[in-house]
């Protein structure tokens, strides 16, 4: 923002715009929109700032809710790995008359405790990088905000 300001203070928008051009992050895109409406009503600026910050925010979050769907199924899903495994092990012993084979129980008690270790583990990978891509996140939507207001306030500015 202080190459920008000095730019914008010069009067020369077209080095600012080209700043914000060969800078790829939401809010060189967001300052870029307000840059190609100088000239225009504040309010005008700061309506496209708005509508281009709620397309970057959208573009951050598109796909995040997928990682929240995995990190919070993967458990259920080894849950039922548990389950079935367990029925197995069960349907085992009832089939084997009173003599029980060791091996029988164990490969049912096997699928079911692996499925759960995976399931467990899928979910709490999830979970984590889901955390760490939500405050990413908000830490962009706030330096959006941020610096939107920064640049308004530059266009406030008396000359």
């Amino acid at each position: 923002m202080p190459q920008i300001r000095t730019y914008v203070m010069n009067g020369k928008i077209d080095g600012a715009q080209q700043l914000c051009i060969t800078e790829n992050a939401p809010v060189s895109r967001l300052v870029s929109k307000g840059l190609s409406r100088i000239g225009r009503p504040l309010e005008d600026i700061n309506t496209a700032i708005e509508n281009a910050g709620r397309l970057e925010v959208y573009q951050l979050e598109k796909n995040i809710s997928i990682l929240a769907t995995i990190s919070g199924a993967a458990p259920m899903l080894g849950f039922l790995g548990t389950v079935i495994g367990m029925i197995l092990s069960i349907f085992e012993i009832s089939n084997a008359g009173g003599n029980i084979d060791m091996q029988l129980l164990a490969d049912g008690l096997y699928t079911a405790m692996t499925t759960t270790v995976a399931g467990l583990i899928v979910g709490i990978l999830g979970y984590i990088t889901y955390n760490h891509l939500v405050v990413k996140t908000n830490k962009a939507v706030y330096q959006m905000e941020a610096s939107s207001l920064e640049f308004l306030d530059l266009l406030n500015e008396p000359a």
